[in-house]
């Protein structure tokens, strides 16, 4: 992409926003505020004003005479030029600014023009999980499992348009009138959502979920006390076992982070492939094929759905499936792939429990266009599923890996499922959930192929056998 094309429509100086077009309602609690004028964030001092006044217009003369033939990929050559000219107009211009005021104002410019704007400063905190922009004159962080408020804002919805066109051109896709939503991702794997007017009436909102910058090991989760070193000694063993596992929990508890776990555990020697909305998934194996689904274009056609891609799949000579979530009928394709020999496959879905799982997995299974009798596709998940992992979100903003739960097979009517592991919470002490996270004593019935597989667990790591008699 041409650095023209990145930074086209940029406002001039002083420009204001486009009035609403007449007839247009306006948004719940009257148009939207300035940053000075709202309630929960910082007033604008007039020295800040005077900056930003004079950072827009450096910002405009500078983007005015770029040599067009800048290649963004050197990195290194565009910073210079872009440096060297903001000295040069930052004299010619006769602006006091101190040494740190001046760097921060070299820094918002560098960001606007090779960067995502504002939000340039909060992808690169490594303490902020979550970035919410809604619309240009509010923009929430999550840290620590909290929300915040930030300084953070935009000159206009247009603005905000700027940065999401930045975000979503480099993947192929696209945001507008005809299709008003959209899903992506930035360079680094970080997951972001897209919904803009009129279906959202604040402006554009754009929400990010970063994808953490160094990959979160076994060693972690022990320490943050998400799990056991019991409870990942036994998913590793499930994993090298070929056993057919499904990651549930809730939004944001953590699946695919947990999914980025277990497929380290896939030994070296096995051909992966994965199946992603859009691709977060970070294998260290050297043997992986990534595939990502693709949207329909603007004349509706070409769509790529992930049960596509799972039955495509079906013929590549796959050894492991991973795939990042089931939503529809895909739920099908994928069962029949683990009941036809394509043993080990992982995957994610949406739920609370891992009966709610099961349930949602029969609801899926029906999205699929095919009719089949319940009790039938009771009988594929019996088959298929050998475990659930059930990750949670506590209250406190913590995670934790609440139950590991066997699916025993078919009784009558019902799939019967028995924990493994579960975690029991004792108490909410200041702010902080209490628990612990042990196993019920219960010994699962296909231990037998960790023997077959000449998988030894350490003595005791399914506990004293009478505990879950307590």
């Amino acid at each position: 992409m041409s650095l023209l094309r990145r930074i086209e429509g940029q406002r001039p100086a002083g420009q204001q926003p486009a009035a609403p077009a007449p007839g247009t309602p306006p948004p719940p609690g009257g148009p939207p505020k300035p940053p000075s004028e709202g309630p929960l964030t910082q007033s604008a001092s007039p020295t800040r004003d005077a900056n930003r006044d004079v950072r827009i217009k450096l910002q405009t003369r500078i983007i005015n005479n770029l040599d067009p033939r800048l290649d963004l990929a050197d990195a290194k050559a565009v910073r210079s030029s872009i440096e060297e000219m903001f000295n040069k107009f930052i004299d010619e211009e006769g602006v006091v600014v101190t040494r740190v005021e001046r760097q921060k104002m070299l820094e918002s410019i560098l960001d606007e023009i090779l960067g995502f704007g504002p939000i340039e400063p909060l992808l690169k905190d490594d303490t902020i999980t979550e970035v919410m922009v809604n619309g240009p004159f509010r923009c929430y962080v999550e840290r620590k499992g909290k929300l915040q408020l930030s300084d953070v804002t935009f000159q206009s919805d247009e603005h905000v348009m700027r940065i999401v066109e930045r975000i979503i051109a480099p993947i192929g896709r696209r945001v507008d009138e005809s299709k008003p939503y959209e899903d992506a991702r930035l360079p680094d794997g970080s997951r972001v959502n897209i919904i803009i007017p009129p279906l959202a009436l604040n402006g554009p909102v754009v929400t990010i979920r970063k994808f953490p910058k160094y990959r979160i090991t076994v060693e972690d989760y022990i320490k943050f006390g998400t799990a056991t070193a019991e409870m990942m000694e036994f998913m590793r063993a499930c994993v090298e076992a070929r056993l057919n596992m499904f990651i549930s929990g809730g939004t944001g508890s953590g699946k695919t982070t947990l999914l980025n776990i277990m497929s380290g555990f896939i030994p070296e020697d096995e051909r992966i492939i994965t199946i992603e909305d859009a691709a977060e998934l970070r294998l260290v194996q050297d043997h992986v094929v990534r595939l990502e689904s693709r949207a329909a274009n603007i004349e509706g056609k070409g769509q790529v759905s992930i049960m596509d891609l799972v039955k495509n799949s079906l013929r590549m000579r796959p050894e492991r499936i991973v795939v990042g979530e089931i939503r529809g009928g895909e739920a099908l394709s994928m069962l029949q792939a683990m009941n036809t020999g394509h043993d080990g496959s992982l995957s994610t879905g949406h739920a609370n429990s891992p009966r709610d799982m099961l349930a949602r997995l029969e609801t899926m299974c029906l999205m699929a266009g095919v009719d089949l009798p319940a009790r039938a596709i009771k009988e594929q998940i019996a088959s298929a599923l050998d475990v659930i992992v059930q990750i949670s979100r506590l209250k406190d903003g913590s995670r934790k890996v609440t139950n590991i739960t066997e699916v025993q097979g078919m009784e009558g009517e019902a799939i019967v499922l028995q924990d493994v592991f579960v975690f029991e919470q004792t108490g909410y002490v200041e702010g902080k959930v209490q628990g612990r996270l042990r196993p019920t004593g219960i010994r699962p019935k296909f231990s037998e192929k960790f023997e077959a597989a000449g998988i030894k667990l350490p003595q005791g790591v399914f506990g004293d056998m009478n505990a879950g008699l307590r």
